[in-house]
């Protein structure tokens, strides 16, 4: 049996494209694959007696085990891909508040960052207390189109009418998806959880907000028999009320993977997958938010993306629950290597948001953090270092100046040699590219590599600091130091070659 479906051809012409019934199943031409598929199941709610806890994989006992069963998703990276902020939200749950300076501040770096594409499209906020709110409304009232404010809600009438009130057109609503939190801390079964779930997306509904279901636990659920079923009830509510659902696939405990062939409930490519075909959601609505329990949130959030995610969720530095959000800064350099540009996002930010943390909010950022910490580009190794005079690019990862406006550092210890101390003092006294350059081998780097030597031969095994190693300058040769460091010289400028005077 079969009838025939109209479609518009390349000249505009309409063509008549079978639209073929075979038994229970249904065969369409899909405008995106120009093959013929099937109908996508439609999958029913399983409720059960008792929660599946996946006790084969999740014993609690024993480190949490990846199963296989070699069943692979094709890659559907979206047209448009972008970054979602939690940071005023999940991030600020693991730090000291922020002050409503902070967080107005810290909004608009985001805003700065993601360029005037808006590739960090929103951000979500607590709006519990009056601190909260006076924030949001100083951040709407800077008039940004992005990043979008949104909110994080109670699922109670109270939170849907003070969103309402404050001009707010997004929320989230925690929508817990796993049977540990249905049974284990809800007290209910599965169909008792989706009824409470569709009168709370009725509720947000009615006051004209557009819900943004957060998925709490996927990586720990009954996938097909739970979180998809869900997922199309909500969805319908949303499509009925004119507001298709925003998803966000909460990877809440940092259990997903991204091996080829690796088994639901843990699969990041599974869910990304089955939430588009089974559920019906458009890349476009469907965003990934990752914890970093076993390491892998970046290559998750990346992998949500390739798989059909446009967004996922992030936090500045990483902050957040435990070991933290996936780092808001990591994925925009994700995206540029994905993307091949940047898209107007301003990556120099980056390292304003970094100081900021540190010089203004008090927050230590662990030196070594990729892209923010304070060495993450400094090497001690002095044959590193040898390298980096003879060329930067051969132990730094891109040019780290000119898009984040670090250049390459060399900490000067025990292992440093010649080409680490010449290479701290032209970088200190910026002469690289100049004609007062130090090579490696001047009379005074000697020198220094002599004094050194005697103070890890004492026993010293901290780093030397740059006040120290001015003072190892001045007695090795005073001359040198005083031109580099007090009078004048000529500035041979590496961009332009013309001199330039410089004065200390």
């Amino acid at each position: 049996m079969s009838e025939e479906k109209k479609l518009t051809n390349e000249t505009g012409a309409e063509e008549h494209v079978p639209h073929i019934m075979t038994g229970h199943r249904e065969l369409e031409f899909s405008d995106k694959s120009n093959l013929l598929e099937q109908a996508a199941y439609k999958f029913q709610l399983q409720d059960r007696a008792t929660p599946n806890l996946y006790r084969y994989l999740f014993d609690y006992e024993s480190v949490p085990k990846v199963s296989f069963n070699h069943r692979f998703v094709p890659t559907n990276m979206p047209s448009e891909i972008w970054i979602t902020d939690t940071t005023f939200r999940d991030g600020q749950q693991s730090t000291s508040p922020f002050s409503e300076e902070q967080i107005v501040h810290l909004y608009s770096l985001l805003h700065k960052l993601g360029g005037p594409q808006g590739k960090v499209r929103q951000s979500e906020f607590f709006v519990y207390t009056e601190k909260d709110r006076r924030a949001v409304e100083k951040c709407l009232a800077l008039g940004y189109e992005f990043p979008e404010v949104t909110t994080w809600i109670r699922a109670n009438e109270k939170d849907f009418a003070l969103v309402k009130s404050i001009g707010i057109k997004e929320t989230g609503v925690l929508v817990s998806c796993s049977d540990y939190h249905i049974y284990n801390k809800m007290g209910l079964n599965r169909s008792q959880a989706l009824n409470k779930y569709l009168g709370v997306i009725d509720s947000i509904l009615e006051y004209g907000i557009r819900p943004r279901i957060h998925l709490e636990d996927i990586t720990r659920a009954d996938f097909y028999g739970f979180v998809i079923p869900l997922v199309s009830a909500l969805n319908q509510r949303g499509v009925e009320a004119g507001m298709p659902l925003r998803v966000r696939a909460c990877d809440t405990m940092g259990f997903g993977v991204t091996f080829p062939g690796t088994a639901l409930p843990r699969s990041v490519p599974g869910i990304i997958y089955g939430l588009q075909h089974y559920a019906g959601i458009d890349s476009s609505m469907l965003e990934w938010h990752g914890h970093n329990d076993f390491y892998k949130v970046v290559t998750n959030a990346s992998t949500a993306w390739i798989y059909g995610a446009s967004g996922v969720n992030c936090s500045l530095l990483g902050i957040g629950e435990r070991t933290g959000n996936c780092p808001l800064e990591a994925m925009v350099i994700e995206y540029a290597s994905l993307r091949g540009t940047t898209d107007g996002m301003d990556l120099r930010v980056i390292t304003e948001i970094a100081n900021y943390f540190e010089d203004e909010i008090g927050y230590e950022i662990p030196a070594r953090t990729p892209f923010v910490g304070r060495s993450f580009n400094v090497t001690r190794a002095g044959i590193h270092a040898d390298g980096l005079l003879k060329d930067e690019e051969i132990y730094n990862i891109f040019d780290t100046e000119k898009l984040l406006g670090r250049p390459p550092l060399v900490a000067v210890d025990s292992h440093s040699g010649l080409a680490g101390i010449a290479h701290w003092l032209n970088s200190f006294f910026e002469l690289n590219g100049t004609s007062a350059f130090v090579d490696k081998r001047h009379p005074a780097i000697v020198k220094m590599h002599e004094m050194i030597e005697a103070e890890y031969a004492s026993g010293r095994t901290t780093v030397m600091g740059d006040g120290e190693l001015e003072s190892m300058l001045r007695e090795a040769d005073f001359e040198l130091f005083r031109r580099v460091s007090h009078k004048t010289f000529f500035n041979i400028s590496k961009q332009t070659g013309k001199s330039e005077e410089r004065q200390s």
